[in-house]
């Protein structure tokens, strides 16, 4: 199993920008498919953006298209997430996933998981 390690959250205003990392270890990086979710509270886990191993596919939930991207750096063992213009909605404590399967879109999917980095948007 991989164990994963979030950073980079914080507070900071509706347009501004933010940039998450994971960064994974106990397991061999490239061969993982990486994923972040958030969830606010209340709320179910929801899908954010998701990238395959090779960096040949990439996926993002409408609500961030355009605005967040998800990129790797396997030779860093590390996946990041960069946040921009971020709305009050995008308040929730951001999670990266590891999975060697598919079905990216579901957290059911990801069987390790980050403890959590928190970004609250004020508006």
């Amino acid at each position: 199993q991989v164990q994963l390690v979030e950073s980079g959250g914080g507070l900071v205003q509706a347009g501004d920008s933010l940039r998450l990392s994971c960064a994974a270890s106990g397991r061999t990086f490239s061969g993982l498919n990486m994923g972040w979710f958030r969830q606010a509270p209340g709320k179910e886990r929801e899908f954010v953006a998701a990238i395959t191993w090779s960096s040949t596919y990439t996926k993002y939930a409408d609500s961030v298209k355009g605005r967040f991207t998800i990129s790797r750096d396997n030779a860093k063992s590390t996946v990041y997430l960069q946040m921009n213009s971020l709305k009050a909605e995008d308040t929730a404590v951001y999670f990266c996933g590891a999975t060697t399967g598919w079905g990216l879109t579901a957290a059911r999917a990801f069987g390790s998981w980050g403890q959590g980095t928190q970004v609250t948007v004020s508006s």
